[in-house]
This record gives structure tokens, C-alpha cells and sequence, in this order.
């Protein structure tokens, strides 16, 4: 294939460009650790990303999405597991298991 001095060159790239950053968008929101309360009364665990701590608590029957990149979370009875961002956790009884 030969190119005629860039002619619609820059639309392909356009495209390419703009499919690429679709899928990555897509990928990293498909790409996260999810906590589901089963319990009765909220639950709060303790995250720790990249350094940062911090408290994310789940009220009954809450699901929440969280750790895309890796984490240490501790569990409600003290528990502590590290996660690749990847899990599905599932708090019951005040503990969690992944599932």
C-alpha cells in the first residue's frame, strides 16, 4: 500500500487512538476487587492502595467496586488479605472470603 502524501492519515490515527483509549477505559473498570455486605448492619473495611489507608464502609446488602490496582484490605474481625483487584469478596457473619 502506497501513501498518497498522508492522505486520510490522520483520520486512521483518530481512530486507532480513540478505539485504544475505549479499551483501556473499559478494561480498567472491568478490573477491580467487588465487596457484597450479606450481613444485617454495615460493615467497614480497612483498605490500604498504593499506601494510602483508608475506610470503606458497607452498608447491608451494599456491593461496592474498589482495589483496581492491587490492595491489603482488613476485614471486619480483623482478617487481613491481599488482593490483586481482580476479587469478588463476600462479607457474612462479620468476615469476608473470596469467592
Amino acid at each position: 500500500m502506497r501513501n498518497r502524501g498522508g492522505e486520510g492519515t490522520g483520520i486512521v490515527m483518530k481512530t486507532f487512538v480513540v478505539a485504544g483509549l475505549t479499551l483501556l477505559g473499559t478494561c480498567g473498570a472491568a478490573l477491580a476487587t467487588s465487596a457484597f455486605n450479606k450481613d444485617s448492619e454495615p460493615r467497614t473495611l480497612i483498605v490500604t492502595e498504593n499506601g494510602t489507608r483508608s475506610e470503606l464502609t458497607l452498608a447491608p446488602g451494599e456491593t461496592v467496586e474498589f482495589c483496581s490496582s492491587g490492595c491489603f484490605v482488613t476485614m471486619p474481625n480483623g482478617d487481613r488479605l491481599a488482593l490483586t483487584g481482580s476479587e469478588d469478596v463476600e462479607i457474612s457473619g462479620g468476615g469476608g472470603r473470596v469467592r
